[in-house]
């Protein structure tokens, strides 16, 4: 590819408006969105995730929505991969992308592109579960520190699922997770990318959104979602169902706790979501932020944006 296509990133924590910005960067400059949600991926979860609905994706084609299973283990290499498909059809469609989200790493490894990791082979992965299991995490533990000290250094010895896969890579390559990430950090981005932060003056503005969005999707039906879900066989173990606002409604299924302990604990995991969300897009110094008062003003942020998108720098 001899010049990068350019794409429109909107990033930013959980319920600052990233989704409806979309849409209307997306009316007003002919784009088609991607999603960059690590949860949106999943089919069946819905009101959880704050899935665009059919209202809005019958206004703007959406993708990387209900892609997967809530069964499978969905990773950031297989999201690049499938969105960057999509923006070569939105591109070939005479569309601007348009990737919308606020899930770090899933922007990180489709701007970045690279050479990602080998997919988990099952029968070494089952190995090294089953030394887990027989011999124990340290065990494990110990392993890594001899084969990869430096993802070791970096890693809790009761991280038993990152402690396999940076043991899965090292033998599936031969050199070591660390290793592989220092090479793929040294090439050049696939994409000419914009980016649009979204963030709010003041943070209780933010937490206050997010209270009211967590008491919207309870009142939506969030326990029946989640009760859908588990009888369906999602076990507890899937990545789907480690999602906030799903583990938490689990719990308040099984007993655990109350209907309220359950609302207040989703809230109180979203707020801090949201501000490990902020310290990740803070490290893009590339990015545009718009701070929102308050009360936002949906005209100035459309103006600001399209101003931005259209802005010969990056």
């Amino acid at each position: 590819m001899s010049e990068k296509e350019r794409i429109i990133c909107v990033c930013g924590p959980t319920a600052s408006g990233k989704s409806a910005l979309g849409i209307v960067l997306a009316l007003d400059l002919g784009g088609e969105v991607i999603s960059c949600d690590s949860m949106q991926v999943y089919r069946g979860m819905d009101i959880g995730t704050a899935k665009p609905g059919p209202a809005e994706i019958a206004v703007v084609p959406h993708h990387m929505i209900d892609v997967a299973d809530p069964f499978e283990d969905y990773s950031a290499a297989r999201y690049a991969e499938e969105a960057a498909s999509c923006i070569t059809g939105v591109i070939s469609r005479g569309k601007l992308p348009i990737v919308v989200g606020g899930t770090g790493l899933y922007f990180d490894a489709l701007i970045k592109g690279g050479d990602y990791a080998p997919k988990p082979d099952p029968a070494v992965r089952e190995e090294l579960s089953a030394l887990a299991r027989t011999r124990g995490g340290e065990y494990l533990f110990s392993m890594l520190k001899e084969q990869d000290p430096q993802s070791a250094a970096r890693l809790h010895v009761n991280d038993t699922k990152r402690i396999i896969r940076a043991l899965e890579v090292k033998i599936a390559t031969g050199i070591t997770l660390s290793e592989h990430n220092e090479r793929s950090r040294s090439i050049p981005p696939r994409y000419e990318a914009v980016m649009i932060g979204l963030d709010f003056e003041h943070r209780e503005a933010l937490y206050d959104r997010i209270n009211r969005r967590v008491d919207e999707m309870f009142a939506r039906g969030l326990v029946g979602e989640v009760a859908s879900l588990i009888r369906s066989g999602v076990s507890d173990s899937c990545t789907a169902m480690q999602a906030i606002g799903y583990k938490e409604t689990a719990a308040y299924l099984r007993g655990e706790c109350t209907l309220d302990g359950a609302v207040e604990a989703v809230k109180l995991a979203t707020r801090r979501y949201a501000k490990r969300q902020l310290t990740w897009f803070r490290r893009y110094g590339r990015m545009k932020w718009i701070i929102q008062p308050d009360t936002p003003d949906p005209d100035e942020v459309r103006r600001l944006s399209t101003q931005y998108a259209l802005s010969s720098e990056i």
